[in-house]
Parts: C-alpha cells; sequence; structure tokens
C-alpha cells in the first residue's frame, strides 16, 4: 500500500474505495447471479486506484496528468454504474449512500489535482 511516511489521501481513499467495490460486486453476483453491471463498475472501480497508484510513477508531469485524466473518466464512469445499479434495485441506499459520495470525494481530489498540475506545467 502507500508508504506511511509520506501521507497520500488519494492513494489510501482510492485504494479504500476499491476494496469497497470489490466487496459489493462479489455480494452482487452471489445474490443476484448478477455479472454484466457487476462487471464494469468493477472494472472503473477499480481503475481508479490503479491510475492513481500508476500516475505516482509516471515519467513526466504530461504522465503524471494524463494517467489522473483517464482515473477522472473512470471515476465518473463508475458514479454511471453505480447510480444504474441503484436505480436497477441491485443494491440498496445504505450501499449506494455510501459509495456514491466517496466516488464523488475521489471525482474532485483528482479533478483539482489534474487542474493544479496543468497550471503548474504552464507556469
Amino acid at each position: 500500500m502507500n508508504d506511511k511516511s509520506r501521507p497520500n489521501p488519494l492513494l489510501d481513499k482510492s485504494f479504500d474505495f476499491a476494496l469497497s467495490i470489490v466487496r459489493m460486486v462479489r455480494s452482487l453476483q452471489a445474490e443476484y447471479k448478477e455479472y454484466v453491471l457487476s462487471k464494469q463498475v468493477m472494472r472503473s472501480g477499480t481503475a481508479v486506484g490503479a491510475l492513481v497508484r500508476e500516475a505516482q510513477n509516471a515519467e513526466s508531469k504530461k504522465d503524471f496528468i494524463h494517467k489522473l485524466s483517464i482515473a477522472q473518466k473512470e471515476c465518473d464512469e463508475t458514479l454511471y454504474w453505480l447510480e444504474l445499479i441503484y436505480q436497477s434495485d441491485f443494491i440498496n441506499s445504505d450501499i449506494y449512500d455510501d459509495l456514491y459520495p466517496r466516488a464523488q470525494e475521489l471525482l474532485r481530489i483528482i479533478r483539482s489535482a489534474v487542474i493544479t498540475s496543468k497550471r503548474n506545467l504552464r507556469s
């Protein structure tokens, strides 16, 4: 996981979010035998953390921005799948009310990091 000598809330939050997505998907597949939507949210929801981790080892500032920009897209896609899964009655409001705001928070943090990094790149 993250090197605790240098705290990185985005790394930690995105990893914890991915774990929650894995647990939710496992439950969807066990309880409902639902594999299509669950596979989509698994892919996008876990990609966020993987891309954030990848960005930490970027080859350049542009590469860092690129990886975080993809993480931003994956996070927004995850919000879509969560909305669809919830409105299709595959998850209850407790699960949705836990995961959706966390995904929104990740999206805000990532978006802010991309904007700041682009601004710093120009100056």
